[in-house]
C-alpha cells in the first residue's frame, strides 16, 4: 500500500489532517510536540469507479455511486522544528519515520498563526513560506547526514579494483526507500568527482537533495486557508510546485456531520446537502464551511491526497476481476479490488501486485472493456479493468 506522511512544523494542523482522513482518534492541541508516536492509518484517494459505464452501480463498500475510494497508508508525525536533522526537537523520531514514504504532505499554517517552532502567534504574524522552506532544508539535511555517516565506507569500498559508484550509494541510500533506479537517474545528472575521495559536503550535500525529491516528493498542503490572509495562499502558489488550500478543521467537521446523519456528504465533494433538522448556530457554522468549499472547491484534504498520489506520483487505478464478463471475482463480487499502479504498468505489473505467485503464474491477460486479449508489454490506463489468467488461479 502507497504511504503518504504528514510533514510539517508543530501545530499547522497535521493531525486533525489525519483525523478528518482516516476518522481515527488522534490527540489534537494546540500546543508544541501534540503528536510523539507515529499515527499511522488508512485513508483513500478518490477516482471515478469503472461502473459509471455500466448500467448500475457496483456497490463496493469503498464505491459511493461511482465515486470510487482507494486505500493508502497515512502517517502523522511528530512536528519538525528548525536543527531537527540535528535532533533537536523530536527531529530524529519524525525524519526516520518518513523512512517509507512515497510522498510527503507538507502541512503549512497557512494563517501564518504559529512562529517556526509552532508556537501561537498572532494570525498573519509569521511567513508560512518559510516553513516551507526549511521543512524541504530539514529533509535535505537529514539525508546529507545519513550519507555523511556512511561516506568512510564508500571511500573504502572505492580502493578496490571493481568499485561501482552506483552500487556503492544504493547500499547506503536503499534504507531511506531509494532504488538502483533513483540513483542511477539521480548520478546523470549531478556534477561530482569520480574519486570518492574528492567529494566534498555541498556533493554529498546535493546527491542528498536529488535523492530526497525524487524519492520524497512534496505538496504542500496550504491549512488553515479558510482564515488565512489571501496573499498568504498565493505567495504559497509562488514559492512551490503544488499547492493545495485546506481546512483540516472543516472536513473533520464535514465527516462528522456526515456520520451523524446531518448532512450528504462524501469527502472531495465541493458541496454538501444538511438532510435534518439544525440549530440556528449549527446551520451558520455550515454555511460558513460551504463558503470555504465554494472558494476552494473543496476542503482540500482529499484534494491533497489525490495531488499526493494521482499528480505527483503519477499513478493509475486498475481493477483486476475473474469474469471480464461480470466484472466480478470468484464470489460475484463486482469490481471488489483497485490497486495504485504506476503510470505505464503493464498487465504483469498488475499481477504482481495482486499477488506475487500470481505475477510468476502469469499468462495472458483480457481487457474486460472489449473483451479482447490484450499483450504483456500493454500499457495499462486509469480505470482499466482486467481478467489476468495465470496458473495460480
Amino acid at each position: 500500500m502507497l504511504q503518504v506522511a504528514l510533514a510539517g512544523k508543530p501545530n499547522a494542523g497535521k493531525s486533525t489532517f489525519f483525523q478528518a482522513a482516516t476518522m481515527a482518534e488522534v490527540d489534537v492541541g494546540d500546543y508544541p510536540f501534540t503528536t510523539i508516536d507515529a499515527n499511522r492509518g488508512v485513508s483513500y484517494v478518490r477516482t471515478e469507479c469503472p461502473c459509471l459505464d455500466r448500467e448500475a452501480r457496483c456497490g463496493d463498500e469503498h464505491c459511493r455511486e461511482g465515486k470510487r475510494y482507494v486505500p493508502v497508508e497515512l502517517l502523522d508525525v511528530a512536528g519538525l522544528v528548525p536543527g531537527a536533522h540535528e535532533g533537536k526537537g523530536l527531529g530524529n523520531q519524525f525524519l526516520d519515520a518518513l523512512t517509507d514514504a512515497d510522498v510527503i504532505l507538507n502541512v503549512v499554517d497557512a494563517a501564518g498563526a504559529t512562529d517556526a517552532e509552532g508556537e501561537p502567534v498572532e494570525v498573519g504574524s509569521h511567513d508560512p513560506v518559510e516553513d516551507v522552506d526549511f521543512v524541504e532544508r530539514e529533509m535535505d539535511l537529514w539525508l546529507a547526514s545519513i550519507v555523511e555517516r556512511n561516506w568512510e565506507t564508500v571511500e573504502r569500498q572505492s580502493r578496490s579494483p571493481d568499485f561501482d559508484v552506483d552500487e556503492a550509494l544504493t547500499e547506503v541510500l536503499t534504507g531511506v526507500g531509494a532504488t538502483a533506479a533513483d540513483v542511477a537517474h539521480v548520478l546523470r545528472v549531478l556534477d561530482y568527482p569520480a574519486d570518492p575521495l574528492q567529494w566534498g559536503t555541498d556533493h554529498r550535500e546535493a546527491l542528498a537533495e536529488a535523492i530526497r525529491a525524487r524519492t520524497k516528493p512534496i505538496v504542500v498542503v496550504a491549512n488553515k486557508a479558510d482564515i488565512a490572509p489571501p496573499e498568504n495562499v498565493e505567495r504559497l502558489r509562488e514559492a512551490a510546485d503544488r499547492v493545495v488550500p485546506a481546512t483540516a478543521d472543516g472536513e473533520l467537521a464535514l465527516r462528522r456531520a456526515a456520520e451523524a446523519g446531518v448532512v450528504d456528504y462524501d469527502p472531495g465533494d465541493e458541496d454538501f446537502e444538511i438532510v435534518a433538522d439544525v440549530s440556528d448556530a449549527q446551520r451558520e457554522g455550515l454555511e460558513t464551511i460551504r463558503s470555504v468549499l465554494e472558494e476552494f472547491g473543496g476542503t482540500g484534504v482529499q484534494g491533497a491526497l489525490d495531488a499526493a498520489v494521482y499528480d505527483v506520483l503519477d499513478r493509475i487505478t486498475v481493477y483486476p476481476v475473474q469474469n471480464e464478463t461480470k466484472w466480478t471475482d470468484g464470489q460475484g463480487n463486482v469490481l471488489p479490488d483497485a490497486h495504485l499502479l504506476p503510470r505505464e504498468a503493464t498487465p504483469p505489473d498488475l499481477a504482481y501486485a495482486v499477488h506475487s505467485d500470481i505475477g510468476e503464474g502469469y499468462l495472458h491477460a483480457v481487457d474486460a472493456r472489449s473483451g479482447r486479449r490484450i499483450g504483456e508489454d500493454h500499457e495499462l490506463a486509469e480505470g482499466d479493468v482486467i481478467k489476468i489468467v495465470s496458473t495460480a488461479t
